[in-house]
């Protein structure tokens, strides 16, 4: 086969160009500290960094939204810390009020008092983030949680989104929690009764003190109503559900002052005293299935301190009542801010357990894409010596080739 001189030179520059090509790759390699420093040096490796890379964006998004969500989580907390010292404050304050020596001047000094550290659960139920957002108003975040109607009854006006952030590929965390649960409800699962004594009464009756003497009788759970009137003084009970269906009538029954409490159908009893009027009524209701707005709770509380009682028994009976319901309502109230702060410190410690699993993720990610596309420069180093003499050779190949010469030869 002839092989002719132009192609001899052909040969020894394609050879040449490749040696420094190569070279080059190996030098730019070296400089960038990548070995894929383009698609087309390794298109499943890029294609495999990339993924990864995106993997990794997305993980550390994540980070930040468990940053913002335990941001929300620690002002909440803060916030529920004072509005439970404040309800502390104000059981003190009822307790202080229940001292029979205390005359009414005093009760209407205490009446502004209850009324000041009302302002003070509505400032702090109506506390904003750095951003503006109301934290207890749900999605209504532009909206305050709760504000005074046209009679100055202070009311829930928020919703009850969810404000839910991603925390994670399969979780989402509640970083805050509404108002209408923390102020206006009881905890749920709160096995307990409230007793109220209706505003109409006219008689000394006293309810107080409510207990569910069997946690599986019949009626734990409904609602109760009682009665007073006939002659001897007797008592109906009346057992509604949360709905208000009537679900039984138990009565009359003589009403004797001697006995302390006063046994309901299926399962509760109450403490009772005084000498209830014909028509009065009392309520003994489920803790879960009442509205116990704080606020409401707590105008009642300072509008019947502010409420001569020295030379009025049915006054002072009223009084009592609101007193006895008040202190139950809040350590209700109570109950629900405590068990409220225990769940965000359960996400939050949830909260740190994906920030360690997530920083380890990262970790495996710049790992795995540091194997792909960092480079070995102890191995590129090598390789570069050798482009080096490589090249040298071809050069030295290309340099005999251009010397060979017919006339030469035959010389």
């Amino acid at each position: 086969m002839r092989i002719s001189t132009s192609q001899f030179y052909k040969t020894g520059l394609n050879t040449i160009n490749a040696q420094q090509a190569r070279q080059l790759d190996i030098f730019t390699q070296i400089g960038t500290g990548k070995k894929i420093v383009s698609p087309k040096d390794d298109p499943l490796g890029a294609a495999r960094a990339l993924n990864l890379s995106n993997n990794m964006a997305i993980n550390d998004r994540f980070a930040e939204n468990r940053s913002i969500a335990t941001q929300n989580l620690a002002f909440e907390e803060s916030i529920l810390s004072e509005v439970a010292t404040t309800l502390v404050a104000i059981k003190t304050r009822i307790v202080e009020a229940g001292n029979g020596t205390m005359a009414d001047a005093d009760r209407a000094t205490l009446s502004e008092v209850v009324n000041s550290l009302r302002n003070q659960v509505l400032g702090l139920a109506n506390s904003t983030d750095g951003n503006g957002q109301y934290i207890f108003s749900g999605n209504q975040s532009d909206r305050a949680a709760f504000a005074p109607d046209a009679n100055g009854k202070i009311n829930w006006q928020g919703d009850l989104g969810n404000r839910a952030i991603q925390v994670s590929t399969s979780r989402q965390l509640s970083s805050a929690d509404t108002g209408y649960a923390v102020f206006t409800r009881a905890v749920s699962g709160e096995n307990s009764y409230l007793t109220s004594a209706a505003r109409t009464n006219t008689g000394t009756g006293h309810i107080s003190a409510p207990n569910i003497n069997d946690p599986k009788g019949a009626n734990v759970g409904n609602n109760f109503s009682i009665v007073f009137g006939g002659t001897p003084l007797s008592y109906t009970v009346e057992t509604r559900n949360a709905d208000g269906v009537v679900l039984g009538t138990d009565g009359p029954n003589v009403y004797d002052a001697s006995q302390a409490r006063l046994v309901l159908p299926g399962g509760v009893d109450v403490v009772f005293s005084g000498t209830p009027a014909e028509g009065d009524t009392f309520s003994v209701n489920y803790a879960q299935n009442e509205d116990i707005n704080i606020f409401n709770t707590l105008d009642e509380l300072a509008a019947a301190l502010n409420t001569p009682t020295s030379t009025d028994p049915q006054a002072a009976a009223r009084l009592s009542n609101v007193m006895s319901s008040a202190i139950q309502k809040i350590e209700a109230n109570y109950n629900t801010v405590l068990t409220t702060r225990a769940s965000i410190g359960t996400r939050m410690n949830e909260i740190e357990s994906l920030n360690i699993s997530g920083e380890q993720r990262r970790l495996d990610f710049r790992a795995e894409i540091s194997a792909i596309e960092d480079v070995d420069f102890y191995e590129a180093s090598t390789e570069l010596a050798m482009r080096g003499m490589a090249l040298e050779a071809a050069s030295l190949a290309f340099k005999k080739i251009q010397g060979l010469s017919l006339f030469k030869t035959l010389g």
